[in-house]
């Protein structure tokens, strides 16, 4: 029989040792969960009401990465987004422990995140002309009303007496706005209270820069459950 090779058996021992190691474990989990919200599902906070009832504040969701890989929102799909730059906010640059904590839960996927991001719903694709409203106070989307029983709480419309020919007109009213090649124009479902696409819009026929769009590239996934509280796991996206 030969001799077994001493550095070959210490070699290996070391490698058995490395296996084993909890660290290496902890790494690769962490390197698997990073990759998955990288490329397929990625877990957000809902940071307001404006997606009241759909969404509530504070609802953990899932939202789908990998199928905005083949294929773009479509129209009433609820996408996550990184706030685009012409989206101001009020918010205070975070401290340095919250960015800190922060990067703890974008890489987990749980905690506090460093993205900015929110959540809307997709209204108007790409060389599409949205505006609103219809006699009886509807949003049309290329000439055709839209019929959206997601919306709950609607800015103020009475035919005849508040609606786009009245002075003032409602603020419900808006447009006609086109949405530009490779962005999406989009809105929160509790339309009385929701700083999106429109905001700026609304209440006048005035379509000159009023409208912000979210460019394509800036879209983060399409959102299709909801996680937590265990009591909202069956609410429809509608």
């Amino acid at each position: 029989m030969s001799a077994r090779d001493p550095d070959a058996s210490r070699m290996r021992t070391r490698w058995q040792r490395v296996r084993r190691s909890p660290i290496l474990h902890l790494v690769a989990a962490l390197l698997v969960l990073s990759l998955l919200q990288a490329f397929v599902v990625k877990p957000f906070q809902v940071p307001s009401e404006s997606m009241s009832p759909t969404l509530e504040a504070g609802d953990r969701i899932l939202a789908d990465r990998i199928t905005l890989i083949a294929s773009d929102p479509r129209p009433g799909d609820v996408v996550v987004f990184s706030r685009p730059e012409a989206w101001e906010t009020d918010a205070a640059a975070p401290s340095p422990l919250r960015r800190a904590a922060g990067w703890v839960g974008d890489l987990v996927g749980f905690g506090p995140s460093n993205l900015d991001a929110l959540v809307k719903r997709v209204i108007g694709e790409p060389g599409t002309t949205v505006q609103c409203c219809t006699a009886d106070g509807r949003i049309e989307v290329d000439g055709t009303a839209l019929d959206e029983d997601y919306v709950r709480n609607d800015l103020a419309f009475a035919p005849g007496q508040l609606d786009c020919d009245s002075v003032p007109a409602s603020s419900r009213c808006f447009g006609p706005v086109t949405v530009p090649d490779g962005s999406f124009l989009v809105m929160g479902d509790n339309r009385a209270s929701s700083s999106d696409s429109v905001v700026k819009c609304r209440g006048t026929a005035s379509t000159d820069g009023c409208a912000r769009f979210v460019p394509r590239d800036q879209v983060i996934g399409t959102v299709f459950a909801i996680v937590w509280p265990l009591d909202r796991l069956s609410s429809p996206l509608g």
